[in-house]
């Protein structure tokens, strides 16, 4: 997911890969449908040559929407991210028994008293 400035402010949009033409190494291609603050469509091509020079070509309204529709038959994949950060930690938890209590166990497994008798 790329990020596009619009009204002061980054604004998350589609990040998609086109096949590169001419003598560009890299082409990506942002997208942004509506702009939460002025309502404005945008296309944001950004393209690296083999001298690594970026170019960078931004288009409004009804010209991105335009723009986007002739673009759609050189895109290669929509590129997104996994954000890891929300997945912090694990779900699974490890039912045990010690001393005929059932128990869980969610880290600590270097603590786990499996199997012991009471001599009591």
């Amino acid at each position: 997911m790329g990020y596009i400035h619009c009204c002061g402010g980054l604004r998350k949009t589609k990040s998609f890969v086109l096949s590169p033409t001419g003598n560009f190494v890299v082409c990506e291609l942002d997208f942004l449908t509506k702009c939460p603050v002025c309502g404005h469509t945008v296309l944001q091509l950004t393209r690296i040559d083999d001298k690594d020079n970026i170019s960078t070509i931004r288009y409004v309204n009804k010209s991105a929407r335009k723009n986007f529709e002739k673009f759609k038959s050189k895109i290669l994949y929509e590129r997104r991210y996994y954000d890891y950060s929300r997945y912090s930690g694990g779900r699974f938890y490890l039912n045990y028994n010690e001393f005929g209590v059932k128990k869980r166990c969610y880290s600590n497994l270097s603590t786990l008293k499996i199997g012991l008798c009471s001599n009591s």
